[in-house]
Formats: structure tokens, sequence, C-alpha cells
């Protein structure tokens, strides 16, 4: 897909394709490196040249980027005395060493600029200022390490900090945001340039939440202000956003990744953003001989409105006319011409009399995304399922006299972690109800192997609790509690020292009478590089096409729907060249695979606070399809209904920018 997403690009007006390097996916055990398939950096780079277009790599190692566990791999975690993103010699053996590794893979195929190649800037470290504080007088010895770690590794192009004020010559510094036209405080040194690392087209979309709608017109706005304010570079984050496959979104982060953008999660363009960035890209390298060669000058035209002027030696001039209130239009008066500036607004001038582009004036058509049912898969006869093993305190394989931390249990191979004890209750406890505080994101909980309930938090809790009332029997009892992450941390100081999954344990028998579980003895499974974590349908692989005979499958029942319960189905791939997306609009909450591939978690159940899913179509590409006989495979952690799933197609349509409905055309 990366060859039409680049030419799409390109068509926009674009001139530069910037790009994490993603650690996690290239560096997967240490020492053991994978840039195979959808991990080939050289071919994604190799590809940005054919087309024309330079790159920015953003080599990190740390990204955020609401990606799971801000791109590090979880082995990192486990390296004796590390502690992350500060002047610590362990944590900065393992950077530098990754550093180099893809320095030098770019430089052994010629990719950067200094060689003939296509990457003309390059990225160390990612919005570290937001944490340097915290790690007191080691931040800065750290950033000057990182600094001059990457200027040694003589790439032969600039290095970027971003959002970092203090980064040490010639390191730049940058910009991210919406607004940094008004927000940069500029270079830190005079031989600097003024570079925009993140322009936020939208913001990320977390489960619960709505979708955030930036318009063309604010973006082009202050685009255009930061160039007449002499920026000369601006990376929008995101152009195209892209999917969240298998689990690599972090914490509550929905699958669909900056749908908002100018190029939308399917690769669809979403207009007016699109064409009216790509006029204003038209119209800014129109003027830009006499933006890189003029001298700037700015003045006020009125209480809110400014000129910023560039002229050259040789009679070249442009100018960008900026009305900053936001409620009126504004007449002013310009090298003897008048000019009526639109509310919030700049006029580009190319020749300091004729204006080329308005960037609150839109000229492209709006469109409007429209999905269509295709297949349905209604049939009960199609569906097979699996109820997964609900363990047993008997089952387990580790036991401990506390409620151990998840993360550091399932070391990032399943989003899953049982917590098992069996206790005989006292003869008083004749209303039982079952108390559980977790630090995780979900929990399950099964009394006696009989389903008690399930609470969430959200993605601005540190922690949730759950009070259910359970049934007891005379005699031992067993409760099994699974604890479930939805993605790991992305951000924030001392990552490597956080704490996930359960914390308190109770049985609350009376008003007088409580029973603390937290410190009886919990079994657990133990993580290895075989899966032993998780649920037992995962550590089978069953979503696998090889695998999916390794259980026993019955005729589906959805007469007593049973939480973590799997699901498979065949269908064929919808007829035409359309993107094609699952339409989950019934499921509650679990993940799905599709030949194989995970195209990621859904959570359908947590609505937002307006009553809808933040997502209810998942985006399966095309070239996870076979012309029939796909294997689609559900796990559902709740109740829903897979005989209402259909395969749709998605398109988009012009329409009159009077009957848009913002929030629909987001959803």
């Amino acid at each position: 897909m990366w060859p039409l997403l680049i030419a799409k690009a390109k068509q926009g007006g674009l001139d530069v394709i910037q790009t994490y390097v993603f650690w996690n996916l290239h560096e997967p055990q240490p020492g053991q490196y994978d840039f195979s398939g959808r991990y080939d950096l050289v071919r994604f780079i190799k590809e940005i040249q054919a087309q024309g277009l330079y790159a920015c790599l953003r080599i990190g190692p740390f990204i955020e980027s609401e990606w799971t566990y801000g791109g590090f791999p979880f082995w990192l975690h486990d390296v004796p005395g590390i502690v992350f993103r500060t002047n610590n010699e362990p944590f900065k053996f393992y950077m530098q060493n990754f550093t180099t590794k893809i320095v030098n893979l770019m430089k052994s195929e010629g990719l950067y600029a200094s060689q003939g190649g296509p990457i003309i800037l390059s990225q160390i470290e990612n919005e570290y200022q937001n944490i340097e504080a915290a790690f007191g007088e080691e931040g800065p010895v750290y950033v000057r390490w990182a600094a001059e770690m990457a200027v040694n590794l003589e790439a032969g192009v600039p290095w970027i900090m971003c959002k970092q004020t203090d980064a040490p010559d010639p390191v730049i510094n940058t910009c991210n945001g919406m607004r940094c036209g008004e927000t940069f405080g500029g270079p830190n040194t005079p031989n600097k340039p003024s570079i925009w690392t993140e322009n936020w087209t939208s913001f990320y979309q977390v489960y619960g939440d709505e979708p955030y709608i930036r318009s063309a017109e604010d973006i082009a706005f202050h685009v255009a202000l930061f160039i007449a304010k002499k920026g000369s570079y601006i990376n929008y984050y995101m152009y195209h956003g892209g999917t969240n496959f298998g689990r690599t979104a972090s914490a509550y982060v929905i699958t669909g990744y900056y749908d908002q953008a100018p190029l939308d999660e399917y690769g669809l363009l979403r207009q007016p953003k699109w064409g009216h960035l790509k006029e204003m890209h038209a119209a800014i390298k129109n003027c830009s001989t006499t933006l890189l060669q003029g001298v700037q000058t700015n003045f006020s035209l009125g209480e809110l409105q400014q000129a910023y002027v560039f002229e050259e030696k040789t009679g070249g001039c442009s100018a960008f006319l900026v009305n900053n209130d936001a409620k009126n239009n504004v007449t002013v008066e310009f090298r003897n011409m008048t000019f009526e500036l639109l509310p919030k607004s700049i006029s580009v001038l190319s020749d300091c009399q004729n204006v080329i582009f308005i960037t609150a004036k839109v000229n492209t058509e709006y469109n409007e995304r429209s999905s269509m049912q295709r297949i349905m898969l209604g049939e009960a006869d199609s569906w097979d399922e699996f109820r997964d093993v609900i363990p047993e305190f008997s089952d387990t394989t580790l036991q401990a006299n506390a409620l151990l931390e998840h993360m550091n249990m399932t070391k990032d191979k399943s989003d899953y972690l049982w917590y098992s004890l069996s206790f005989e209750p006292n003869s008083s406890c004749t209303q039982p109800m079952l108390h559980i505080e977790s630090k995780g994101h979900v929990v399950h909980a099964f009394v006696n192997n009989k389903y008690a309930g399930t609470e969430h938090g959200r993605h601005n809790d540190k922690g949730f609790t759950m009070d259910t009332p359970v049934v007891l029997s005379d005699g031992m009892n067993n409760i099994s509690i699974l604890s479930v992450m939805v993605g790991l941390p992305d951000s924030g100081a001392f990552l490597e020292s956080r704490f996930a999954g359960l914390t308190n344990v109770e049985i609350q028998c009376s008003e007088t009478e409580l029973l603390d579980l937290t410190n009886y003895t919990w079994g657990y499974q133990e993580a290895s590089h075989v899966l032993m974590v998780g649920l037992f349908g995962e550590k089978l692989q069953i979503y696998e096409e090889q695998n999916v005979g390794n259980v026993e499958w019955t005729n589906i029942d959805l007469s007593t729907k049973q939480p973590l319960t799997w699901y498979k189905t065949l269908f064929d791939a919808p007829i035409g060249d359309e993107p094609v997306a699952l339409n989950m609009s019934k499921m509650g909450k679990g993940e799905a695979w599709v030949n194989g591939h995970s195209i990621g978690r859904y959570w359908v159940s947590f609505l937002t606070s307006k009553g809808s899913p933040s997502q209810t179509m998942y985006n399966v590409p095309r070239l996870f399809l076979k012309t029939s006989g796909n294997l689609l495979v559900l796990l559902e952690e709740l109740g829903g209904d897979p005989l209402h799933v259909s395969l749709n197609t998605i398109s988009v349509r012009n329409v009159d920018q009077q009957d848009i409905n913002y929030y629909d055309l987001a959803r």
C-alpha cells in the first residue's frame, strides 16, 4: 500500500515523508533484528525516493506516538539497573546500539542526502523536555549525551530534537503542536532553521471519546503564519494516520489512528482538508524564491491585523496579510491598495499585489465517507465457537502471596493475565460482595467458573474499582480474575517502573465483616518466549489457519452468551477494489483476525458521553484477503453478537457543505 499512499501525499503538494522508527518492531529481542515485510524500513525509504520525495527519519528511539510502550521493546524493562531516558548507563548502551544500527543501515544503502539519498533530517529522542525535570540534574546531562552520540554517528544530515528548547548545537530544536506560529519561541541559536515537526491535523482518539475535528481553515491559517514568521519546514502529524493493527496501540487508543487526517485511515482523501492544503502548498511554492532570498519585515495593519513582507533586492515581493479577528471581516490598506480580510484568515500575496490564496476560503468540494454492507455474516450455521478455559488455582504454575504486577508477568506477550485463588469463606458470609481495585484497564471476574462481572477504567484514570455481588458455596471456592491491558503506557517519566494490574481484592461479607484476599496465595501462569500467560486460545494461536483445528469448535450457541468466547467463520472478499472494513457494531470487546492477521483490538461496548461507540468499523486491507475462503476469528470478551458482523466497503462522495454534519463525518 505504500506506493499509493506516498503518491497521494505527493499529489497533495508534500515534499517530505516523515516517519518514526519502531524499536519494538525492529529489535524484538536484544541483538535480533527484523526488517522484513511490513518492517522493511529500507524499502519504505527507497519508495519515497523513487517518487521524488525526501524523508525525515525520526529514530528516537523513544517515539511515544500513542504506540505501545512508546516504541520501546519490553525486554528493555528487564535489563538490570535500567532507568529509561536519563543518564543511565544500561539504557544509553542499548539506545546507542539501536540508533547506530539504524544509521549504519541507512548509510549502507546510501540513503542519506549527503550520499545522494532522500533522508534530509533525522531525529534523536522525542519531546524529552516534557519529562526532563523529573530526572533532576541527570536530565540535561542525558540531552547532551544523546545529541553528541547522534552527531558522532556522522549521518551527514542535521539532527533535530522536537520540543527541546535546550537542544545542544548543532542539533536543532523544533516545535510540536497545533499553533507553532504562535507558540514556538524559535531556534535556540541564530544559525538554526525554524522547524515544526508535528502540526496536528486532528488528535488521536481513545475509547470512550468523541473524535477531535480540526478544520482545514484552521490548519491552513497556522501553516501560513509559521511560514510568514520564517518557518522553513512543517510536517503534518498525521497526514495519513493508518491503522494500529495487532496490539500496537498504546493504552486505550483506538485501532483507527488520526482518521481525521487529510488521508483517512483507509487512505481516502478527506475533503476539504486534502484539497485546501494542496492549494496552500502550491501558493507557498509560488512564492518560494522570494521567501528564501528576500528580507522579511512585519508591521501592524490594525488592532488585530499584521503584514509579513518578504522583499528581494531584485524586486520580488511576497506578503502574508493576517487577520486575527475571529468574528469580523476587516478592510486594511497595504501598499496603497485595499484588501478585505476574512475573519481569522491569512491572505497570501505572491507579488505583494494579487491574492493567490486565503486560508479561510475553501474552494475544494466537501466529501463524506460512507460504508456499504456487502457481505452479511448472519448465518448461524456458518459460525463455530470455542469457549476459552477459565483456570482454577490448581491449574496455575506459579504461586505468590501477593497480587503481582501485570506487565512484568505478561512481558507484553498478551493483554491478559489471570489471577486465581482458592479459599473457604466463613459460614457468616451470607451476602458476599466482591471488591476489586485495579491499575489495569479492564477486569473480568469469575467465581466457581461462573461469570460475576466486568469493570473498566478510562484513558485519564490511574485506576478503577469494581464491586459486584457473588454467590459462594460451602467449602472451597475458586475466584479467577482476568486483568486486561488495552495497550501499554506510552509516555511519562520512569516508564520502566509503572504498575498495572490488581492492587486489592476483598470479599465484603457484611457491614462489619471484611475478608481481605490481597495477600492470600494467588496463582499465575508464567510468561516465557512460548506464551503461557494469557488465554488458552492465544497459547494455541487458534486464529492462525494452520492452528484453527487445535481446539474443538462447536456450533454457535448465543442463547447463553459466555464471556471469553472465540468465534470463527469463512467469507469471500467483496468484489471490487474499494477499502474493506468489518462492521462490528453489535460486538463487545476483543480482538479480530483475518487469515491470521490481527486487524486490532475492538471495544464497541465502550460508549462515549453521547452514547455511541468510538469506533465500529475496523479496517481490513485487501492485501490481507484471498478471493474466497477467508478465515475470520473473533475473540469476544463480553457478550457480543457475531451474527451481526458484516463486511462493508468504504467510499467517499462529494456533498454540499451545508449538508455536512461534522460528527457524522467523523464517525
